[in-house]
């Protein structure tokens, strides 16, 4: 019993602990901490061999303890927690009664009715206490309900459905500011911090540079630091030339199963970036001069 009551103790400083990780470190809907946060998992552990480690200790004093005592008081010390863990058995073996206040079989006699139909006897059972109770509950509820939205006339369901519906908003738009995937053609931006702008850079020379160069001068692909634009410029024409590939057999393939929306869009504003600049050997330009259109 006492070793079972350890165990429980362990379980239940973890799972505190993985609850506080839970409620301290914010993660996507849905996601538990400890995965988007594995170095969690190590303070989980820490506390786990540090709850192991008291529950030992405990033992072991206890053990010291209780040799250091004299026959007759170890007797009267066992004596003592069997009584106690006999008591405590009684209670739970006494549990289904408190909460049933159900009679035995050999005591049905006592409340049986004189109501007999084909043999099917009937018994003036007590209702189980927690029957009563949540029927007591639900007329509380239920008073306390009318008084508010019909005495004194509180807000009505399509009021509450509204505010839900406003508040739904505003949570939607908050998340989308730092969802970064959920970048789509009619969302995207041109981005200009210097962290996207060499996340870009790093993508661009790693997957680009074979076929527009390294200085974007132009090579298999066109040049990409002139005005002129074969699909159009800006950032949802680069974005969607990124997103969907280029012209049909011209070898600029789709981009979107090898990247994210958010670096899909890193990379296009690093290309923007590039405007203006002058490549070491440029490609002649092709397309047609892009202007965009100020709406």
């Amino acid at each position: 019993m006492r070793n079972l009551a350890s165990i429980f103790r362990i379980i239940a400083l973890v799972a505190i602990a993985w609850g506080g990780i839970e409620l301290l470190f914010e993660t996507e809907p849905g996601q538990l901490a400890v995965l988007a946060y594995p170095k969690t998992l190590i303070f989980l552990g820490v506390i786990a061999l540090v709850s192991i480690a008291i529950e030992v200790s405990v033992a072991a004093l206890r053990f010291t303890l209780f040799k250091s005592l004299s026959e007759e008081k170890q007797e009267k010390f066992l004596a003592l927690e069997n009584k106690q863990v006999n008591q405590l058995k009684a209670k739970f073996e006494n549990l289904p009664k408190l909460l049933t206040r159900s009679r035995p079989i050999e005591e049905e006699g006592e409340i049986e009715l004189d109501h007999d139909y084909d043999g099917i006897r009937e018994l003036d059972n007590k209702l189980p206490p927690w029957w009563i109770y949540s029927f007591y509950a639900s007329i509380i509820f239920a008073a306390i309900y009318l008084v508010r939205f019909h005495v004194f006339d509180d807000y009505t369901q399509v009021e509450e459905y509204k505010a839900e519906v406003a508040q739904a908003e505003i949570d939607i738009a908050r998340y989308k500011e730092t969802a970064k995937d959920l970048v789509t053609l009619e969302t995207v931006t041109l981005m200009a911090d210097p962290s996207d702008l060499e996340a870009g850079k790093q993508i661009y020379t790693n997957n680009c540079v074979a076929c527009h160069k390294a200085d974007a001068g132009g090579g298999i692909g066109p040049n990409l630091t002139d005005e002129h634009w074969i699909l159009g410029g800006g950032i949802k024409n680069v974005y969607r030339t990124l997103l969907e590939g280029g012209r049909p057999g011209k070898g600029m393939v789709s981009w979107k199963n090898d990247f994210k929306p958010s670096e899909l869009q890193q990379v296009a504003s690093y290309v923007l970036s590039l405007q203006g600049t002058v490549p070491a050997e440029p490609k002649e330009p092709e397309g047609e001069i892009w202007v965009e259109e100020i709406e």
